[in-house]
């Protein structure tokens, strides 16, 4: 059982994300994406995504765990063609100070950036991510919520050959802070409880938005998903808004302009 396997199929979806990313970019700046920096990128799989769309890509994937930065580069950086696996760099260090400078885009998703609990520490990675971008640069992220986020419960979902089973063991509505794990399940029944553990404070979209303005972004816009109307879910179409839904549960994009 490979966790990191399991992961990137029941989680990710880095196709559908770097189109996001990549429309969104050329219709703000009126040119094309060519470098990128993926904060927390664990296995890499966004990046490897990226330098594989185009002979002009560039990317950088930074992680502090040496262990998934090895399984990302054995298993996504080493699927890639000799010329693109060139054009990416995967590093050891600290999102706080990255050696990474003048970079189109940095994304920092999967909520990853919720591991900074406090407000200073928060703005301090915002104001780094800012400092790190081009002139014209923009940051991605991602977050999540909804009345359902602040509650205790476990949710399954059925992937290709086992489940991915998502549970919030417990939520603290005085600090926001939660404790959320990742249990795969395969469809021979073999399970791996807590294959991923996260302990996080749960940031409101209007938290967030402050930061990064204080973090010296002239933007910070919300990209809303719509509804298909046939089924009642997402469509996976985000539009730049000022309202959203009160769902159980909702993930949206948040695109800051340097």
């Amino acid at each position: 059982m490979d966790k990191h396997h399991f992961y990137q199929n029941s989680v990710q979806c880095v196709e559908a994300e770097i189109d996001f990313v990549a429309e969104t970019f050329q219709t703000l700046k009126k040119r094309p994406l060519k470098t990128l920096r993926e904060d927390f990128c664990g296995t890499a799989q966004t990046a490897c995504e990226w330098v594989s769309r185009g002979d002009n890509h560039m990317a950088w994937g930074v992680d502090l765990d040496p262990l998934v930065l090895q399984w990302g580069q054995d298993n996504n950086v080493t699927s890639l063609s000799w010329s693109q696996q060139k054009r990416i760099q995967l590093l050891e260090a600290d999102v706080l100070d990255v050696p990474v400078q003048c970079i189109d885009t940095v994304l920092a998703m999967n909520f990853s950036y919720f591991i900074f609990m406090e407000r200073p520490l928060m703005v301090s990675y915002f104001e780094s991510v800012y400092q790190s971008l081009n002139e014209d640069g923009v940051f991605f992220l991602d977050a999540f919520g909804g009345y359902e986020a602040h509650k205790v419960l476990t949710e399954e979902r059925e992937c290709d050959g086992f489940t991915y089973i998502w549970e919030q063991a417990t939520f603290n509505p005085i600090t926001s802070e939660m404790q959320c794990y990742i249990h795969f399940e395969t469809d021979e029944g073999v399970r791996m409880d807590r294959a991923f553990a996260y302990y996080w404070r749960l940031w409101t979209l209007p938290e967030i938005r402050e930061m990064l303005l204080e973090a010296g972004f002239k933007t910070a816009d919300v990209y809303w998903e719509g509804t298909d109307e046939s089924t009642g879910e997402g469509d996976g179409v985000y539009t730049k808004t000022m309202l959203g839904t009160p769902d159980a549960g909702w993930v949206c994009y948040i695109v800051a302009e340097k």
